[in-house]
């Protein structure tokens, strides 16, 4: 009877453990076969952050982690919690209008990994800014292969403490002058400023803080010479600032170059120039960003279509380099303001905040100010950004 009762004890007990183990095998097959379908199925993705991924995933390394890629994506998108419930990105994907606009995973930064055949092939059929077209080669390559550190790849490296991303863009407008804002634009998380960034003795008005400082090679040059005598006398510098190049020319990538490589510019218009003047003594690439054509060309394309590409300053155009720092604040940050920028009352200030007498704003054909204007009054009625305006711009809003 006893050896009964330890027989059918050990029949339960096989049984028990059979069940178990099966259950665990049936929890992880269904785990497996779920991640198989998702990633075997990558078309349930935004469609161009597919296109994205395909056309940047050229390189060996890329090829080899493009499933991991895409199934981290996914479960990103469907289990993990938003870390800023108020990111303008949520706002910006609810509109009708921008949602169809906006592409938060369009590359804004080049770096190493995009020098490949492939993209040779894309780029060098298009003009600068907006692709490689009629540069050499080597020039191009040999300064991507130096943006080699993971600073290069994405704007803020370390994020603060609080779970937004907060941004002041700073432009150099007029409007600014007598604004007492700066005590707020100091309060932001990090501070993007551009071309004649002058601080010295307009604190009050615009702040002391910058976390980087946005040109090409012309507009910086041309600022240091056509403002030295408004106080711009040298541009940005500090261990914390990180300077951000928009690739207009040969000469931003050759600068560039050198600037990382710590020698001075040795071919073209600024032969002989010490990039040091400029970005202080450090060389480390931690300190350089550099936009990518790709981004160039989508803001020109999807927010700033000009009528001037269709007359003969075509080649001209590009987004002012103030709206370039802008559209890359609102692709980068979670909360963007923007100070200095052009409003509907221009005329009423002088073309920049530190003229000791007022300068009338004059349009060139290389931008479109006014078709910029309008979009940044736009983003900000939408709750996409918030534009720092006077009181005779909400008058005249919807007026003219």
């Amino acid at each position: 009877m006893r050896l009964y009762w330890f027989k059918l004890l050990g029949v339960l007990t096989a049984l028990v453990l059979a069940v178990v183990f099966y259950g665990q095998y049936y929890v992880w097959l269904v785990a497996r076969n779920s991640i198989q379908r998702t990633v075997a199925k990558p078309e349930s993705l935004d469609k161009d952050l597919i296109g994205h991924l395909q056309f940047y995933g050229s390189h060996e390394d890329q090829k080899k982690s493009s499933t991991a890629k895409l199934r981290n994506i996914i479960l990103m998108k469907e289990d993990e919690p938003l870390a800023c419930p108020s990111s303008l990105q949520l706002r910006a994907k609810e509109d009708s209008l921008y949602k169809t606009l906006f592409n938060f995973d369009i590359p804004l930064l080049m770096w190493d990994s995009h020098m490949t055949e492939s993209n040779w092939r894309v780029l060098s059929k298009r003009p600068v800014p907006y692709g490689w077209k009629d540069l050499p080669r080597e020039d191009v390559s040999s300064t991507l292969k130096l943006l080699n550190d993971s600073a290069n790849q994405m704007m803020f490296e370390f994020k603060p403490p609080q779970s937004c991303v907060r941004c002041a863009v700073v432009g150099n407008g007029g409007i600014l002058n007598g604004s007492r804002k700066g005590k707020e634009i100091d309060e932001h998380d990090y501070v993007f400023r551009q071309n004649g960034a002058i601080t010295k003795g307009f604190e009050e008005d615009v702040g002391t803080k910058t976390s980087f400082y946005g040109f090409t090679v012309n507009t910086m040059k041309n600022s240091l010479i056509a403002y030295e005598a408004d106080g711009f006398l040298s541009t940005p510098k500090g261990e914390a600032i990180q300077y951000i190049f928009i690739p207009s020319d040969l000469r931003d990538y050759v600068m560039l170059r050198s600037a990382i490589m710590g020698v001075p510019v040795p071919t073209g218009t600024d032969k002989g120039d010490m990039p040091s003047l400029y970005f202080g003594p450090e060389t480390s690439p931690k300190k350089f960003k550099l936009l990518h054509p790709e981004f160039l060309l989508y803001t020109r394309d999807r927010f700033l279509p000009s009528e001037i590409l269709n007359t003969e300053y075509a080649r001209l155009y590009m987004p002012s380099t103030g709206g370039l720092m802008l559209l890359s604040a609102l692709h980068s940050c979670d909360q963007v303001s923007a100070y200095g920028f052009i409003t509907r009352s221009y005329n009423l200030y002088s073309d920049h905040y530190y003229e000791k007498k007022k300068q009338t704003l004059e349009f060139y054909a290389n931008h479109d100010l006014l078709m910029e204007m309008k979009l940044w009054e736009m983003l900000h009625k939408k709750g996409i950004m918030k534009l720092y305006q006077r009181g005779q711009d909400n008058d005249k809003e919807g007026k003219t």
